[in-house]
């Protein structure tokens, strides 16, 4: 993968190991993106006025054939957390209705769950799941123990946040339906880093983002809704689409943006197609399952999986003793060793968390060895 480390614009004096908060965009991609702006400024008219649409859906159509989704059933915006928030404030849910979903969900989300809890009186029940977890078949049980009566729906990460696993998304998703609970996925970490199959999942609602592991400029996301549920969404912005039956011209204009970062998706495509991005994908892996191994053997920490791309893929949680101070832990490993990657700290479990991303090798993972060896004082 030395290779495709001149690809990235990417800061050569940092070992950049927090792909999974930002992501990062490769040259040839951002390249396109500056052109289309470059078009945009040229005759902001003609781009937006007349060819946007057109556009679009050239857009929606790459992505739609990427994700095994028909792209009419998908809509641009900016992130996940956008489109998500654009499924919770459309739910017409009554007081002691409930939304069931774990501990593990990010930050910003439960936020604006609670928001919408404040509002209607609904309750927002973070199920604990415990670590470390064993199989996905006893993931899906131990989860299914909370819905009650009252729960009106499933929300859950295909990939978390805070402790990088892979949940059984489409097990889930399958018994909502058929227990008449509506299902939302965060699939914020997933396009790029898993191949993600929309049709074979069908949950009813799904927002993940591009501009994390699929490497398309900042601003980059989706939102896919199940046909069915589509008269469900009530557009965030209001505005000119809003007296159209369609939920593509509903959702698509929000007016005046920059809408490059979605035209730049087919790039980003096409990018990990000419690349052989399953190789790279699985190189990745190696690394974060060497990463995971050696940090636990270094410190004796318990590990929150077990090996195998069925719980993790380019992203792991690497634990750390419980009497570690993260922030110092964070400061002195970017300060001392220019190393950024995220210090985690999560109902007892404190960790790092690892990316791995078509950009780093085995010496990115040996930095990062040396410098918690002497920030532990291992």
């Amino acid at each position: 993968m030395t290779a495709l480390k001149d690809q990235f614009l990417l800061d050569p004096s940092v070992t950049f190991l927090n792909h999974g908060s930002f992501g990062a965009c490769p040259k040839p991609v951002f390249e396109t993106y500056q052109k289309l702006q470059r078009e945009l400024e040229w005759q902001p008219v003609d781009f937006l006025g007349r060819r946007a649409d057109d556009m679009l859906a050239v857009a929606r159509a790459a992505l739609g054939k990427y994700l095994n989704a028909d792209p009419d059933d998908l809509v641009y915006c900016m992130n996940a957390t956008l489109g998500l928030n654009t499924v919770i404030k459309s739910l017409k849910l009554e007081a002691g209705d409930e939304i069931l979903t774990t501990n593990h969900e990010y930050g910003a989300l439960n936020n604006a769950w609670a928001f919408f809890c404040q509002k209607t009186g609904a309750k927002y029940i973070n199920y604990p799941m415990p670590l470390p977890v064993t199989t996905h078949a006893a993931f899906v049980e131990d989860f299914w123990k909370g819905v009650t009566p009252r729960t009106k729906v499933i929300y859950i990460s295909h990939i978390t946040s805070p402790t990088a696993l892979i949940f059984p998304v489409k097990e889930l998703v399958r018994r909502a339906r058929e227990a008449g609970i509506l299902s939302i996925v965060d699939g914020a970490h997933v396009p790029g880093q898993i191949p993600l199959d929309l049709t074979d999942i069908d949950a009813d609602f799904y927002s993940g983002n591009l501009h994390k592991w699929l490497c398309a400029p900042k601003g980059s996301a989706f939102l896919h809704v199940r046909r069915d549920k589509q008269k469900m969404i009530d557009p965030l912005v209001i505005s000119h689409g809003w007296t159209s039956s369609s939920f593509i011209e509903q959702n698509q204009w929000q007016g005046t943006r920059d809408i490059s970062s979605f035209l730049s998706v087919p790039a980003a495509i096409e990018f990990f197609e000419a690349n052989n991005w399953t190789s790279v994908r699985a190189a990745c892996h190696q690394l974060a399952t060497e990463a995971r191994n050696h940090i636990a053997a270094m410190t004796g920490a318990t590990l929150p999986c077990p090996d195998g791309a069925e719980w993790y893929s380019q992203m792991a949680f690497c634990p750390l003793p419980p009497d570690s101070d993260m922030t110092e832990i964070k400061n002195r490993l970017y300060d001392e060793f220019r190393i950024e990657i995220p210090a985690i700290d999560w109902n007892g479990w404190k960790g790092v968390r690892v990316s791995f991303q078509g950009y780093n090798t085995s010496d990115d993972l040996e930095h990062l060895l040396s410098g918690l060896q002497a920030v532990l004082g291992k």
